[in-house]
């Protein structure tokens, strides 16, 4: 995670930062599928897949994207 003094601004208003942050980290083999709902949900989503390319995050489940579906889309940029 990253440090709440480091954190971007529109960060305190993502629906994860009210469910538990493993949920968004799942173990290989794990569904992912209650991220991806709350991401759905999420005021902040694009802004949150916007960073999580930016900065190349390769784990997690970030703006509603597995870390194999965020590869995917910085190859097509």
């Amino acid at each position: 995670m990253i440090p709440k003094l480091c954190a971007p601004q529109w960060m305190a208003g993502a629906l994860c930062a009210q469910v538990d942050a493993e949920t968004f980290f799942p173990e290989q083999g794990e569904s992912n599928r209650i991220a991806k709902r709350t991401c759905l949900r999420c005021d902040v989503r694009a802004e949150c897949l916007d960073y999580a390319i930016k900065h190349k995050i390769t784990w997690g489940i970030w703006g509603g994207k597995s870390e194999r579906e965020r590869r995917s889309l910085r190859r097509a940029a």
